[in-house]
């Protein structure tokens, strides 16, 4: 690869390239040079802003010895830190260098050191002064008043450039230098287009490149755990860059998104830095400002926030253009407090006017070959003499590293990382890490002005609570708004929220899924409580009345009652109370099948009974409106027949049940599946619907309607002579009962207390429809019993054809109705006995049927 500076370009010897590396990082050094020039205000136009130092060999330097000048001015007040105390160190190092009689014998050192007062028109204006030597001068068309040929003053041979700080100044005084192949070295330009070899060949740098610095302050940023960020930059080559290389990376790296970028115009208008406060406030969020601005605009900013009682929400993070400085911080300390800021690693040199060169020099000179840019570094040392195209460069022995670049002329990447901190009312800059590569930073140094040590945000959105997943913002990925994760849903990853299988439910946190608690109905429950307390009281009096009856089975009110047929009704009772037991039970498959075979069986028994025994008192008076003789099928065998042959079918219907779907428990999750997952719960039942629930209760219900009817059509046979009315009375309420059964059951199917309200609702229409039949039809019968003994004889027996005319003409004269009810059962009574009296036959009685 070609020499970027070859021997032709070079109107100097090597050894005063050395020089100019040299003296370019004498900005390092401590301001005390024992002699100094310094412009006169009052000198002539042209030497003001410039200093000139006689020699052998001349230097140019450009420093901002002034701040940029407002409303059109070139120049504004003096800048110490940063313009002639870097001036002074230039001096300072031609002085030692001019006094050591070793390293450049016989020749000495000059200057010519121009102010480009922090513009880069005005140092472009400036830096003409270094071309002058090289431009040649047409005075054949002049003459001097006496017509004498003119003569020019020669103007300083500039053999390099030393300069200059900011890189918009760089860049356009590189332009011109280029044009003239001077060799330009800066001390302080770090933009990244400076990098660029075949624009800027002869120029070069002793301080890394923004790129470096923005990667830096990217590893800042995302250490503080900041992603959302404002950028300042100040218009130009430098602010420009170093932003849009901090953009860059961070789209690069994601993770770090930048709320506002906004830009600091090169000639403000005043108000001009209160509207770029209020800007940044719109997104307040992103407290952090990455700045990449010169000193001048720094301090403005900060004066700006000061103004609008910001003090303390930003979070600054500056570029090496604010580092360590002093004066963009003056009188603002509060404001700046915090305030991250990144300067290239340099080190101290001690200013005593005994320092000698010489002594450190063996412990920093490197050989470099051909030339900084696109060259490689050798390995040993080499001898020089004139003709060798070799470069010394070099440190202070004291920084503890050589001097080197890379292929592009850039120094490496080495930054000191500082903090400006208030302790005791004492504001410095403490240096809180470094970064060489990578970053090496001291959180625990660190110091924030609320005295909080745990870190600020500067977060577009806080992190999501467990349990929430992120919605974010379409284009932000670094804000989102948190939603929970709402009914059976758990948070599956940072972004989603996925449904719980059916079994479960959110755990607390909703990070995961947990089963569903599982119920059943307990003892305990009050919805348990009052079932079992009525059935216990309706099996003891079952139990009872079956007792009396077994002890009193020959008594004439027990035979007239049906004695087997009684025995059956009490049967299917006792069953219907007992039901309640199984109801309540803990599901299994042995529970369940009994639950399949008695859920039906005790209302069969019962109302095959009552339906027998009303069919038969239908049948006997029906009969007897036709003849004398007596019906079929109306002794106790043939109605026991036919009372197991209506259960009978009760019974095949749960056998054809059993077969075609074998009884088994479940789980139901969806009887108590709330809106609020919490609640939840599995119910622990049997396989038995509402479908073949109805199918199960439907037959008995059929036969109770059925009873009904027959009830109601033989409700005019008088009661002196069958139990018609009172089996009238049970079955009336009975339907009554059930009929509010109906719209509870079925209308809870919705609620969450389902399986409560279902089963409490059966199981007391069950005992109560029994309880209704006992109560009505036995417990008048066993107070007889014990308690009216006298009344327990037998009645005088009628005739067949006695008892059907009794309840014909007793039809008739109801349907009259001009007769008291006592004027009828006399009449009725002594048409009996007169009839009787006047046949003199003997008719077949049927006493204790009815």
């Amino acid at each position: 690869m070609e020499p970027r500076w070859s021997s032709a370009f070079y109107p100097c010897p090597p050894s005063i390239i050395f020089l100019l590396v040299v003296t370019s990082y004498t900005w390092l050094l401590p301001v005390t040079s024992p002699e100094r020039v310094l412009p006169d205000p009052q000198a002539a136009p042209e030497y003001a802003h410039s200093i000139r130092l006689d020699g052998d060999i001349i230097l140019g330097g450009l420093f901002p010895v002034h701040s940029r000048g407002d409303r059109g001015t070139p120049c504004g007040e003096l800048k110490k830190e940063k313009g002639i105390h870097r001036l002074e160190a230039m001096m300072f190092a031609i002085d030692l260098i001019n006094k050591d009689p070793e390293l450049l014998p016989n020749i000495t050192l000059g200057a010519r050191i121009l102010d480009t007062c922090s513009r880069d028109t005005y140092a472009l204006e400036q830096s003409l002064t270094f071309v002058q030597a090289l431009i040649e001068r047409d005075g054949s068309d002049v003459r001097c008043a006496n017509g004498d040929p003119p003569i020019f003053t020669k103007p300083d041979k500039i053999v390099g450039v030393i300069g200059a700080a900011a890189s918009s100044v760089s860049i356009m005084v590189a332009n011109i230098l280029r044009l003239f192949k001077i060799p330009q070295i800066s001390y302080a330009s770090t933009a990244p287009e400076l990098s660029d070899n075949s624009r800027y060949d002869f120029f070069s740098r002793v301080v890394p490149p923004d790129s470096y610095q923005a990667q830096a302050m990217m590893d800042i940023v995302t250490a503080m755990g900041w992603n959302y960020v404002s950028t300042l930059a100040s218009e130009g080559n430098y602010g420009e860059s170093g932003v849009e290389a901090f953009v860059h990376i961070s789209r690069e790296t994601g993770g770090v998104c930048i709320a506002q970028s906004l830009k600091i115009p090169r000639e403000p208008r005043p108000g001009e830095f209160d509207k770029i406060i209020k800007r940044l406030l719109e997104t307040s969020n992103a407290r952090a400002i990455i700045m990449f601005a010169n000193e001048d605009d720094i301090r403005r900013v900060l004066d700006a926030a000061k103004r609008n009682n910001q003090t303390g929400h930003f979070l600054w993070v500056a570029s090496d253009s604010w580092g360590s400085k002093i004066s963009p911080v003056i009188g603002q300390e509060r404001v700046a407090e915090g305030a991250i800021t990144i300067l290239p690693k340099r080190a101290s040199v001690d200013g005593k006017d005994t320092w000698n060169l010489k002594d450190e020099s063996a412990c920093c000179f490197t050989i470099v070959g051909q030339h900084f840019k696109g060259t490689r570094f050798a390995s040993k040392h080499k001898e020089l003499n004139d003709d060798d195209h070799w470069f010394f460069v070099c440190a202070p022995g004291s920084a503890g590293t050589p001097v080197v670049f890379n292929e592009n002329g850039d120094a490496p990447g080495r930054y000191d990382i500082f903090q400006y901190q208030i302790t005791n009312r004492t504001a410095e800059y403490r240096v809180i890490g470094s970064w060489t590569d990578k970053l090496h930073l001291k959180v625990e140094a660190m110091h924030w002005r609320t005295g909080d040590p745990s870190l600020p945000p500067s977060v577009c959105s806080f992190p999501c609570r467990t349990g929430e997943r992120k919605k974010v913002v379409k284009g932000v990925p670094c804000c989102w708004h948190c939603e929970r994760c709402e009914g059976y849903h758990y948070q599956a990853s940072e972004f989603t929220c996925e449904l719980c299988p059916y079994e479960m439910r959110p755990d607390l946190n909703r990070t995961g899924c947990v089963p569903i608690p599982i119920i059943k109905l307990e003892w305990h429950s009050p919805w348990a409580i009052v079932p079992v307390f009525i059935s216990m009281l309706g099996i003891i009096a079952t139990s009872f009345v079956i007792v009396t009856f077994v002890r009193y089975n020959d008594t004439p009110i027990v035979r007239a009652s049906g004695r087997e047929m009684s025995y059956v009704l009490l049967t299917g009772i006792f069953l219907c109370y007992v039901i309640t037991f199984l109801m309540i039970a803990t599901p299994d498959v042995g529970v369940c099948s009994l639950r399949r075979i008695f859920l039906g069986l005790g209302m069969c028994f019962s109302y095959a009974a009552l339906l027998t025994k009303t069919n038969r008192i239908h049948r006997i008076f029906e009969q007897g409106k036709k003849s004398v003789t007596a019906p079929r099928f109306i002794s106790p065998a043939s109605q026991l027949v036919i009372t197991f042959s209506l259960i009978s079918v009760q019974l095949v219907g749960v056998f054809v049940w059993f077969a075609v779907d074998p009884p088994h428990i479940l789980v139901d999750y969806g009887e108590q599946r709330t809106q609020n997952p919490m609640s939840a719960r599995g119910v622990l039942k049997c396989d038995i619907s509402d479908l073949s629930l109805i199918c199960s209760l439907g037959y008995s219900i059929l036969l109770m309607v059925t009873c009904t009817v027959y009830a109601i059509k033989t409700r005019g046979v008088p009661e002196t002579f069958n139990e018609a009315k009172p089996i009238g009375f049970t079955m009336y309420t009975t339907c009554i009962i059930w009929l509010a059964f109906i719209p509870i059951f079925f209308g809870t199917s919705q609620s969450a207390e389902r399986m409560y309200i279902q089963t409490t609702t059966l199981t007391i229409s069950l005992s109560l429809s029994a309880s209704v039949s006992l109560g009505m039809l036995y417990m008048p019968k066993v107070y007889i019993i014990l308690f009216h003994p006298e009344q327990n004889v037998p009645k005088r027996k009628r005739s067949f054809k006695a008892i059907v005319t009794a309840a014909t003409m007793s039809g008739k004269l109801t349907q009259k109705g001009d007769r008291p009810n006592g004027e009828v059962k006399t009449e009725l009574c002594e048409s009996m006995e007169t009839n009787s009296e006047k046949t003199g036959k003997f008719y077949l009685t049927f006493t204790g049927y009815f």
